[in-house]
């Protein structure tokens, strides 16, 4: 299954889901030491591979980084040729001052916010299907 493209529908059945726990974005020069079960994600940069991993890993591996941030993950199964969803999403919680960074994978889209901003961001994307 390829995933939905239409805009109205996938904002009406994004359905966000605060993932539990802390996390951080660092950087590291190669992969090797560490125990890839404990990145949540990994992303190949031409300065460095950006990982994305819970905080108290991060600080075991003493690992830099400058923000706390909470995990959403929308639950609609998005196409990765869907037109308009980041855009929509992102333009709402910038509008409250809110910054997001997105990550979409093959099924879903992960947006990380600042750890302050969690419950007004998930208040804002529930809004979409209301």
């Amino acid at each position: 299954m390829s995933g939905e493209k239409d805009l109205q529908t996938l904002l009406k059945s994004m359905k966000p889901e605060h993932k539990s726990g802390d996390y951080v974005f660092c950087k590291v020069q190669k992969l090797e030491n560490l125990n890839l079960d404990e990145i949540a994600m990994i992303f190949r940069e031409d300065e460095a591979i950006t990982l994305i991993l819970k905080k108290e890993t991060a600080d075991k591996l003493n690992l830099e980084y400058s923000v706390v941030m909470s995990w959403i993950t929308l639950s609609v199964h998005s196409s990765l040729e869907a037109v308009g969803l980041t855009a929509t999403f992102s333009k709402a919680l910038s509008d409250h001052e809110i910054s997001c960074n997105v990550v979409a994978a093959f099924y879903h889209d992960h947006i990380f916010v600042n750890k302050k901003d969690i419950t007004q961001s998930m208040k804002i994307l529930n809004s979409f299907s209301n």
